[in-house]
């Protein structure tokens, strides 16, 4: 109960609710003081009549008018006169005059507090104004015992209404609170629970349906979340089925191409000057279509295998890849260009630099192409104090926003139509596995330039 939103919302409205009738409680009190000190003075100026009608009366009939009047004598000026009216012993001297002509607010509830705290008995004097104009003063004096004894009875039954009222108003809150509140979100929670359980189930989103505005507006945020992660959890399960059949066809191509790698073996026997020139070309391009093939396995089991790191030559490796690029750029205005000191030995997995310099030169070739203009592809290498540095540049139109936004996203980063945006999370990641990094230094409408820095120390 106490840990619940209804249950502590009930115990701080009582808490509230009394703490407002205390504050009331001081003012009632020494409103309740007033007037039964003003009640006390109309009674002895009407027992004060019955001494204006007879200048004599008896003693036994003074005591009683006195006694039912509540008070010891009564004084009364009339006429810039003050004459006792009616009197008898008191039990002691006055230990306090009250002036209600000129009490104010703060002055009655201080005087009220103090007679509360102080339980003795005190004989006091208090003035006031006659009623009906009876006079200019009156004044009585009395015991304090009963006037105290009043207030805390009718302080107790305010204390008593008050907790009453509040007892009834928090539990009326608190069924408002579990109506309005409590149960919506609990509907909240239990949507949550049924989605959490089979969240792939459109079925199972939430509908707003609240009419607290705040509570509303919370079920939509939920519905809008709710149904991107479902979209998401079906996009991944494709991706995952999609996965494997990549891995299944990249297997039957594989032994596809071991098989057509066993041709190329006799076609390098050929005599013919042609196909001489062109075996070990087309034997290349079989054994690296095989290790594509590998390697799509092995990330589709976790991920790019470690770099197999050696020395070996940049502008030979680059020099291939052109070539390769020429085949494919056919009746295109396309010119390949590479800017490369012929000596210069990097250190790295051959087959991964060539699959990443590939990759580039072949995007920016289709994006050129595209365009159905020509352009330039040019592929520059140098060196640094710490680092290999390799630049691919081509005067094509530009990546698009969206490209440039998730660049190494998988299947998000597409730079053409038709495109699965693989190629270039793949080349970031076997630039990474180097140790290195992949940026893309600029892309606009006069072309796009990206630049692959490796580490000339080991591999982290």
């Amino acid at each position: 109960m106490l840990n619940s939103l209804s249950g502590r919302f009930l115990i701080l409205t009582t808490v509230f609710v009394m703490l407002a009738e205390v504050l009331i409680f001081v003012p009632s009190v020494a409103r309740y003081r007033e007037d039964y000190l003003i009640d006390r003075l109309e009674r002895a100026q009407i027992a004060s009549l019955a001494l204006l009608a007879d200048d004599m009366i008896d003693p036994d009939l003074e005591r009683e008018l006195l006694a039912n009047a509540g008070v010891y004598n009564v004084a009364l000026q009339r006429n810039a006169t003050r004459e006792l009216m009616l009197s008898s012993p008191m039990p002691g001297p006055v230990s306090k005059t009250y002036d209600l002509r000129e009490a104010g607010p703060v002055v009655l509830m201080r005087d009220a507090i103090l007679r509360l705290v102080d339980p003795a008995p005190r004989l006091i004097r208090v003035l006031g104004y006659p009623s009906r104009e009876a006079g200019q003063l009156i004044e009585v004096t009395m015991d304090s015992a009963p006037l105290r004894h009043a207030m805390l009875e009718y302080g107790l039954r305010i204390l008593a209404l008050s907790a009453v009222i509040s007892v009834i108003t928090a539990l009326l809150l608190f069924l408002a609170v579990r109506r309005l509140l409590v149960k919506p979100i609990k509907r909240v929670v239990g949507h949550m629970q049924r989605y959490a359980e089979a969240p792939e189930d459109a079925r199972r989103i939430i509908r707003p349906s609240a009419g607290v505005r705040e509570l509303r507006e919370a079920e939509e945020a939920l519905q809008s979340l709710q149904t991107q992660l479902s979209a998401s959890l079906r996009q991944k399960e494709r991706l995952a089925q999609l996965g494997g059949a990549v891995a299944r066809v990249s297997h039957d191509l594989r032994n596809i191409l071991t098989s057509a790698q066993l041709f190329t073996d006799r076609i390098e026997m050929s005599e013919d000057p042609s196909v001489k020139r062109m075996a070990p070309k087309l034997v290349g391009s079989i054994a690296r279509a095989v290790s594509l093939c590998e390697n799509t396995l092995a990330f589709g089991k976790a991920e790019e295998p470690s770099p197999v790191l050696t020395q070996f030559n940049l502008a030979e490796l680059v020099n291939e890849v052109l070539e390769a690029e020429r085949l494919a750029i056919g009746e295109y205005e396309v010119s390949l260009s590479e800017d490369i000191p012929g000596t210069m030995q990097i250190r790295g997995d051959p087959e991964q630099i060539y699959r990443v310099v590939s990759n580039l030169v072949r995007n920016a070739r289709q994006a050129i192409t595209g365009t159905g203009q020509e352009g330039e592809i040019s592929v520059a290498a140098r060196e640094e104090d710490d680092a290999w540095i390799i630049e691919v540049t081509d005067t094509g139109p530009g990546l698009p926003k969206k490209a440039r936004e998730h660049l190494f996203q998988p299947f998000q980063g597409g730079v053409r139509k038709g495109g699965a945006g693989l190629g270039l999370a793949i080349v970031a990641e076997l630039v990474r596995n180097h140790g290195g990094t992949l940026r893309l230094v600029r892309s606009g409408a006069d072309g796009t330039c990206f630049e692959i820095r490796l580490p000339m120390g080991d591999v982290g």
